[in-house]
């Protein structure tokens, strides 16, 4: 029966990853369905690669997101022509990869060309590097994940003991640091702030594909209380490390 369940889990998980896509292209290109007309030909050779062309609408670290290319996460490891991919934003490309065997959501950039001002074809990488997912959160683990029930600044046996959780809110980047505000699940009530030590690529990358929402679920893991002495006044819960954004 737990094979079953995991199966089961793992469909929903799809179910709502497509929904996922749909909603990010919606916002970049206008329709769902050019996206799945472009997924529908998407499709691996006989050695498992994938070619892709389109226009680079996300890029952090080394994540890129193409629409064109049938929502997958593309991770393009080891050094490009252009200092960082965020350069890549808005440029045509094109490229092969292959699907990661162990995240069949990820596409492994084996090469990468990008249109230049003469609207030719340049080559700016060619994979030499093993690819490292230190920052990926697959479904599965994503499942580890519990909605922190009860939540409130003043009651700290809400999260502590707890090494991860889901929490609905809102990110911010001051120069003061890093904050996310927590609200009820209807979004419509503030029930306090986590001061946030880090938030992954990874993190950042979801969260900028999903720019036509200002409020997500974050994946935390938990880290230290904040003293009673300052939470009373700032309703600043706990630290934590953003490690992956969602819509559920």
């Amino acid at each position: 029966m737990a094979i079953i369940k995991t199966k089961r889990n793992k469909i929903s998980w799809l179910l709502c990853a497509a929904f996922l896509v749909c909603a990010v292209t919606i916002g970049m290109t206008g329709a769902c369905g050019t996206a799945e007309q472009d997924a529908s030909k998407i499709e691996a050779d006989k050695k498992g690669v994938i070619e892709f062309e389109g226009t680079v609408r996300v890029a952090v670290g080394k994540y890129i997101f193409v629409p064109e290319a049938g929502g997958f996460d593309i991770v393009v490891q080891g050094s490009l022509e252009t200092e960082d991919t965020y350069e890549l934003e808005g440029k045509q490309v094109r490229g092969e990869g292959t699907i990661d065997e162990e995240n069949p959501s990820v596409l492994i950039a084996d090469t990468l060309e990008i249109k230049d001002e003469t609207e030719n074809w340049r080559n700016i990488f060619t994979r030499t590097d093993e690819v490292v997912l230190d920052d990926y959160v697959d479904l599965d683990q994503r499942e580890e994940f519990l909605f922190l029930e009860g939540l409130a600044y003043n009651k700290k046996d809400a999260w502590e003991g707890k090494e991860r959780a889901k929490i609905y809110g809102e990110y911010s980047e001051e120069e003061e640091g890093k904050e996310l505000t927590a609200y009820n699940q209807e979004g419509d009530e503030k029930i306090g702030s986590v001061i946030v030590d880090n938030i992954s690529d990874f993190a950042l990358f979801y969260m900028r594909k999903l720019r036509l929402f200002d409020k997500f679920y974050f994946y935390v893991e938990i880290k230290d209380t904040v003293e009673w002495s300052v939470r009373s006044r700032t309703r600043e819960m706990f630290h934590a490390d953003i490690v992956f954004v969602g819509l559920f």
